[in-house]
């Protein structure tokens, strides 16, 4: 047993790959790796650092010393400082010219771009699969009549697909976000202290063209094709923004997913997966509680609120440099994208294995067909030579007495009713002819094609795969 706090993040619900990211090993591995693109790049362009060099640090990248870098940070009270000594000590020969010419954020910052990239490259590919089980969903049941609900009260028909096409859309939307947060990420590149890159004028004699090179050939090395214009020490803070919101943008539509889903649960018309084995409850061995979604909207809940912290830190940047942004971000942007990778695992999940349960869907269809019918059957009746504004008055009447009984807990009986009246010139079995579900659905199996059709190019060779949700 660990007597020490484990995020649930990485003990319960995030994946391997995202846990992995961020953890300590590869982060550091990256800082090296950055380093031995500076020491390259600066050998390259004529500064005194031997091939040799380079490939210490290149042989090394891998090989850290956590205990020896713990003991110099508590030295230094500087952790890339402890670091660069963990890093020259395992490649002597490299050790003097580690960090020449940089700043800390060179390595800090640059890092964090790099890994930001990766996981929001890896949140868009499991987001696609949300996309292509919804896309798959929608279609088959596009023209599948169900109740709709405006303030969750009966409204018109509307059909099974068409509902599921609005969770798609929002997380097409959320695409979007993600794409434009991409295309937003650019490279910091080696600039000094104060973005002014003078350490690299001293070095390279006031040769401009070699320190762009420099920069340029550290951003292609880590598959950059932009570098910020200009900065202070840091990149801009904006990124954070973009991606933290970009994370909540997700947040938002898997809640709204996840609660329409325990609400239709409830209802008994689509119910997530439940295993064989699955117990509800502890107490009530009856309960099929919608547990994953119930957790999806508890982990977007603290997504969306995690997202707060990157607009407060960008406001409370001081001129180039201020270190108040640094423990926050150490927390807010690894555990936003483990959240925003929990949460897209388990609607992967959910939506690969969406339960229709047909027979419920059709009775409230049934039960409520006859009050959506009321206009057509009013239509139906002037045709037949009746006042529109009669018929009007004997459907409210006897409406209100059909939802009376039914508040009464007994059946719907405004077809009867009306039926029976003598002003209403349509007998039972004429009304019965007209209450077709598919005749008040309206265009929704088209819509639902047209988005689908948008959709399909998006997910055509993504891997489909959905990953175990075992906890």
């Amino acid at each position: 047993m660990n007597n020490n706090y484990v995020s649930p993040f990485s003990a319960r619900y995030a994946s391997d790959y995202m846990t992995g990211l961020f953890s300590a090993q590869t982060r550091i591995e990256t800082w090296r790796r950055l380093w031995v693109e500076l020491a390259r790049a600066e050998s390259d362009l004529g500064l005194p650092i031997t091939a040799e060099q380079v490939s210490a640090l290149e042989d090394n990248v891998t090989n850290i010393d956590f205990d020896y870098a713990a003991e110099k940070e508590k030295e230094f009270k500087h952790d890339v400082m402890a670091h660069i000594h963990a890093y020259g000590a395992v490649a002597p020969e490299a050790a003097g010219i580690i960090h020449l010419g940089a700043t800390s954020c060179y390595v800090t910052d640059n890092a964090d771009l790099i890994l930001y990239r990766d996981a929001l490259l890896y949140i868009r590919g499991e987001l696609l699969k949300v996309i292509a089980n919804l896309t798959d969903f929608a279609e088959e049941y596009k023209a599948m009549p169900t109740l709709g609900y405006t303030h969750y009260q009966p409204a018109q028909l509307v059909t099974v697909g068409k509902r599921a096409s609005l969770w798609l859309q929002d997380f097409v939307s959320d695409l979007d976000e993600i794409d434009f947060a991409l295309k937003n990420i650019k490279f910091l590149g080696c600039r000094g202290t104060t973005g002014t890159e003078a350490s690299f004028k001293e070095l390279f004699e006031g040769d401009g063209d070699k320190i762009n090179e420099l920069n340029r050939r550290i951003a292609d090395a880590f598959g950059f094709d932009e570098i910020f214009d200009v900065q202070g020490q840091t990149y801009p803070r904006k990124v954070d923004s973009r991606i933290l919101n970009a994370l909540s943008s997700i947040a938002q539509s898997a809640h709204k997913f996840a609660t329409d889903m325990r609400l239709l649960q409830h209802d008994r018309q689509l119910f997530e997966p439940f295993g064989k084995t699955q117990v509800g409850s502890s107490a009530m061995p009856y309960k099929r509680n919608p547990m994953m979604c119930e957790r999806v909207c508890s982990l977007s809940r603290y997504l969306m609120s995690d997202a707060l912290n990157a607009p407060m830190t960008v406001s409370v940047q001081w001129m180039e440099r201020t270190l108040d942004d640094s423990a926050n971000r150490r927390i807010s942007l690894p555990e936003g994208f483990l959240c925003a990778d929990a949460v897209l695992r388990l609607v992967q999940k959910i939506t690969a294995g969406i339960v229709v349960n047909t027979p419920v869907i059709e009775k409230a269809v049934r039960e409520y067909l006859p009050f959506i019918a009321t206009e057509n059957l009013m239509m139906e009746g002037v045709k037949r030579g009746a006042s529109r504004q009669d018929l009007h008055e004997i459907i409210r009447q006897c409406s209100m007495k059909a939802i009376a009984r039914m508040d009464n807990g007994e059946g719907c009986d405004l077809l009867e009713q009306l039926a029976e009246n003598p002003g209403f010139p349509l007998t039972l079995s004429e009304m019965n002819d007209v209450l077709n579900p598919a005749d008040y659905i309206g265009r929704c199996p088209e819509q639902v094609q047209a988005l689908v059709d948008k959709t399909r190019p998006l997910i055509e060779n993504i891997n489909r795969e959905t990953a175990e949700i075992n906890i």
